[in-house]
C-alpha cells in the first residue's frame, strides 16, 4: 500500500519519497553546549542525516531544544514520554515534529490537547509504539507481536477520533521477526508512512547486523518510509549505517561508495586508521564517486581499479592511485594530504 505523505520541516515522508535516514542526540542538552550541538548537527546533515531526534525529559530541555530549533535548518524532533505538558511547551517554538509513546503518555483527554496543538500548528506527531513500554492492558497475555500492532492501531483510532490525519507510526522491538512481522501486518492497515528500526539494537557490529536484517527485509519488500539505526555507538555510524541500508536494499543509487580491504599481515598501509580518519568527510561529499582504501599492492590499483581514487601501501611508500593507475608515490607522513589533494582534483571541489 502506498503511504501518504507528511512533510516534516522541508522533508517530505512517503508516497514514495526517498527514505529518510534518522538519528537520536546521545546526551542531554543544555544552554551551555547550544553552539556545539548545533555544529555537530550541521556536520551531521552533511553526511546523510535527515532528521534528528531528541529526549525531553523536563520543561528546560524542552526549551532549550525550541532555541536550537532556531539556529539549525535540520528537522528536530522532541521525543515525549509522561508529561503531555512538554509537548505542549516545545510546539511554542518552530520545530518539526513530536513523537509521544501511547503507553505512557497518560489517557485521551491528554492526548487530545496535544493533537489539538499540533493540528493548530500543522505539526506532525509519530507514534511510536515500543515493546518495552506498551499500554498495561497489552502487556499480559499476549504476544509481543500482537500487542505492538494493537498499540499502533488504538492509538490511530484516537488520532482519527479527534480528527488528526498529520502522523507518522512506528513499531519497534529489540527482536528482529516482531520488528518484521509487526509492519508487515499494520502496512497492510493504515496508510501512514511507517518508520523502522530495531529497538535496542545494541553496540556497533551486533546493531548494524540486526538493524540491516529487519531494515533491508521490509525495505525490499516497499514498507517503511524513514529509518533510524539504533546503536550504542556514536549518532555518526547510525547514519552511516542507514545510509548503507538503503543502499543494500536497492533503494539508493550515487554519493559516496567506500570500498577498503580488511587487512591482513601483509599490509603495508595502515587502512583502518585512515578510513577512521576519512569516512566522515567522505560521506560527507555530494559525488557519485567510488574511493578506495586498501592495505597492501595484492588488493591495491589492481583489484580496486574501478575507484576514481585510491590509497594502498607498497613497501615504505603510499600509492594513489585513478582507475588502477598509480598518479602518486609518497611518504606515509603525506598520505593525508596528497591524498586531499588527489580527491579535491577528482571531485572538483578545489
Amino acid at each position: 500500500m502506498k503511504t501518504k505523505v507528511i512533510t516534516i520541516k522541508d522533508i517530505k515522508i512517503g508516497g514514495g519519497n526517498p527514505i529518510a535516514v534518522q538519528s537520536m542526540w546521545k546526551d542531554r542538552l543544555t544552554y551551555a553546549n547550544l553552539e556545539e550541538a548545533a555544529a555537530r548537527i550541521n556536520s551531521l546533515k552533511l553526511i546523510g542525516c535527515d532528521i534528528l531526534r531528541f529526549a525531553i525529559p523536563d520543561m528546560e530541555t524542552a526549551e532549550v531544544l525550541g532555541e536550537l530549533a532556531q539556529l539549525v535548518s535540520m528537522p528536530l524532533v522532541a521525543d515525549i514520554h509522561f508529561d503531555y505538558k512538554l509537548a505542549l511547551r516545545y510546539m511554542d517554538f518552530p520545530i518539526a515534529k513530536i513523537r509521544i509513546n501511547p503507553g505512557n503518555i497518560g489517557g485521551k483527554d491528554k492526548v487530545k490537547v496535544v493533537l489539538e496543538k499540533a493540528a493548530a500548528k500543522s505539526i506532525p506527531i509519530r507514534i511510536g509504539v515500543n515493546a518495552g513500554s506498551l499500554p498495561a492492558d497489552l502487556t499480559a497475555g499476549i504476544k509481543p507481536l500482537d500487542a505492538l500492532v494493537k498499540a499502533a492501531e488504538r492509538e490511530i483510532s484516537i488520532f482519527k477520533e479527534f480528527g488528526f490525519d498529520n502522523y507518522i507510526v512506528s513499531m519497534k522491538a529489540s527482536g528482529i521477526a516482531d520488528t518484521i512481522e509487526a509492519n508487515r501486518i499494520l502496512s497492510q492497515r493504515t496508510d501512514a508512512p511507517l518508520h523502522l528500526g530495531v529497538t535496542e539494537a545494541g553496540p556497533l557490529v551486533a546493531g548494524v547486523v540486526s538493524s540491516a536484517v529487519a531494515l533491508t527485509t521490509l525495505l525490499k519488500e516497499g514498507i517503511g518510509d524513514t529509518i533510524r539505526v539504533s546503536l550504542s555507538d556514536t549518532m555518526e555510524n547510525e547514519v552511516i549505517a542507514g545510509r548503507e541500508i538503503i543502499r543494500a536494499a536497492g533503494l539508493k543509487t550515487g554519493g559516496v561508495k567506500i570500498v577498503s580491504c580488511p587487512r591482513c599481515g601483509r599490509h603495508g598501509f595502515d587502512t583502518h586508521g585512515f578510513t577512521s580518519r576519512w569516512l566522515t568527510k567522505l560521506y560527507s561529499l555530494d559525488k557519485d564517486i567510488t574511493v578506495a582504501i586498501m592495505g597492501c599492492e595484492v588488493n591495491g590499483p589492481v583489484e580496486a581499479k574501478h575507484a576514481d581514487i585510491g590509497i594502498t601501501g607498497a613497501g615504505d611508500k603510499v600509492l594513489i592511485f585513478r582507475h588502477g593507475k598509480i598518479v602518486k608515490k609518497i611518504n606515509v607522513d603525506e598520505a593525508d594530504e596528497i591524498f586531499n589533494e588527489e580527491l579535491e582534483q577528482v571531485t572538483g571541489s578545489k
